[in-house]
């Protein structure tokens, strides 16, 4: 097999969607509603050591300007990974895995306001269809309020929206090296998980030295898979392959998060709440393939420079 060949470039990004997918049902068998920040901090804390030496030499040509604007941006992605977080303990693998992936449909939404510019009326319809089945995803098996857990998934994806805004559009990190700059967004992100644990749970080594093999082991794929992984082959495929491929395939993302909640975590979806997860898997890639021919592609690149999700 040629090293230039298709499958050899894309199995690598296909499999981060797959460990993407797997994080939230990861998530739920480690962190409880006390531990979550405790958890975060242990995970990123494993990752920024690793992730320094191989950018060392970026972090010291990075300017002051640099630096305060990731610590801007690892603060509202700190927020992210909190609400992601929280909400993946107190709702289904399944849907926090589905309800993040609306990031597809609002980023567009709010870039087309921002700029005044007109969406694609099939991008328009896929939204609608997203956000239906957003609606039935969250019923269960009846007419219900959406759960707490899938409210602060929601609240996920809009926040995970404006960090892509501001990525895209704060002047002082343009041209700033990606691996530099996702170092200081994620060493921010784990000071605010440290600042903010004392007062909200355990400190971090208390559930760590709780936790059994299978916990340490699932804390590891978080931060060296779902992380550190995820990251190098997205820097190395934006220069190998299209930055639209690269979007297609981690737009697989929500796929095995209900593959790995329905067959692993034994999720049970309702009627109702099965029609919802089709029409948002659905909506979300017909919304992806409308914008597809005009999305530019150092924009695509751009918005997956970090990665996100839980």
């Amino acid at each position: 097999m040629r090293a230039s060949s298709p499958l050899v470039r894309d199995l690598p990004v296909l499999l981060v969607a797959v460990v993407w997918g797997s994080s939230f049902l990861a998530v739920k068998h480690v962190a409880t509603q006390e531990t979550v920040l405790a958890m975060l901090v242990i995970r990123f804390g494993l990752v920024l050591p690793l992730l320094a030496v191989i950018t060392r030499r970026a972090l010291r040509a990075l300017r002051p300007a640099e630096w305060l604007g990731g610590v801007l941006l690892g603060l509202i992605l700190g927020s992210v990974f909190l609400l992601e977080t929280y909400g993946s303990v107190n709702t289904s693998a399944t849907n926090a895995g589905l309800i993040i992936s609306l990031t597809m449909i609002f980023t567009p939404i709010a870039e087309s306001a921002l700029a005044r510019t007109p969406l694609p009326r099939a991008f328009l319809a896929a939204a609608v269809l997203s956000l239906v089945g957003v609606g039935l995803l969250t019923q269960g098996g009846g007419l219900t309020a959406p759960s707490t857990g899938d409210l602060l998934v929601l609240g996920a994806a809009v926040v995970r929206t404006v960090h892509v805004l501001v990525m895209s559009r704060t002047r002082a990190i343009a041209g700033t090296d990606a691996m530099a700059l996702t170092w200081v967004q994620l060493a921010s992100a784990t000071a605010l998980f440290a600042a903010v644990s004392p007062f909200a749970g355990p400190a971090p080594w208390t559930p760590a030295a709780a936790w059994s093999a299978g916990q340490w082991l699932l804390v590891l794929h978080l931060g060296l898979l779902c992380t550190l992984f995820a990251f190098l082959v997205q820097m190395w495929a934006v220069r190998t392959t299209s930055p639209s491929r690269v979007s297609l395939l981690l737009g697989t993302e929500p796929l095995w998060a209900a593959v790995f909640g329905i067959a692993v975590g034994g999720d049970r979806l309702g009627v109702p709440a099965l029609c919802g997860g089709v029409l948002v898997l659905a909506g979300t890639e017909w919304g992806r393939r409308a914008l597809a021919p005009a999305a530019p592609a150092g924009r695509a690149a751009a918005a997956q420079s970090v990665p996100e999700s839980v």
